[in-house]
């Protein structure tokens, strides 16, 4: 079954690397990029992503307050936040929301283990 992942991140090379990675796993989803908090909630209530992938320091609106809003309008959906730099309480605050951490660089193995809670 065809699933939707949206990527959200303000480098363009983090973007193509991740829809890279899921084009290898699965060459039929779809895969749509942001590149900014804002930018993101429109997309997402455009496509209705299965899959978010979210930056945390992005300019604007950084990617913990996208995922906060995109938390309530989507509550199934699963985010994962995407960061080098992952403070406790980040992670505290991601987690009492249900949102995932996968920490940069961005490798197969780490989309991989993302996309497999698709596939069931």
């Amino acid at each position: 079954m065809t699933k939707t992942v949206l990527i959200v991140d303000d480098s363009r090379v983090s973007r193509m690397m991740a829809r890279q990675y899921i084009a290898g796993l699965h060459a039929d989803w779809i895969v749509e990029e942001a590149g900014t908090g804002e930018e993101s909630l429109l997309k997402a209530r455009d496509v209705s992503p299965d899959l978010i992938l979210m930056d945390v320091n992005m300019p604007g609106m950084g990617g913990m307050a996208a995922a906060e809003q995109l938390r309530q309008e989507f509550p199934s959906v699963p985010i994962s936040l995407l960061t080098a730099n992952v403070q406790t309480s980040t992670r505290e605050r991601a987690t009492a929301m249900g949102i995932g951490f996968v920490e940069k660089p961005i490798t197969e193995a780490r989309i991989a283990q993302l996309v497999a809670t698709l596939e069931a």
